[in-house]
């Protein structure tokens, strides 16, 4: 084997791999558009699984102390 035929094997596959990266761009285009567009308006620095801050419980909702 020489050196000629490893060469050739990897630009084939580079090749393969940029062609399956463009077909899958342009297949999902409408939805990766908007998962992009999503991921630009939210705020990073907010956790949205942070419980402090969720909205507040509503009003009448507490508990009620046992007398």
């Amino acid at each position: 084997m020489g050196k000629g035929n490893s060469v050739k094997t990897a630009a084939v596959v580079l090749g393969a791999l940029a062609l399956g990266w463009a077909t899958i761009e342009l297949a999902f285009k409408p939805w990766l558009d908007q998962a992009r567009k999503a991921m630009d308006k939210s705020d990073p620095a907010k956790d949205p699984d942070d419980a402090s801050t969720s909205a507040p419980a509503p009003v009448g909702d507490e508990e009620q102390p046992a007398s």
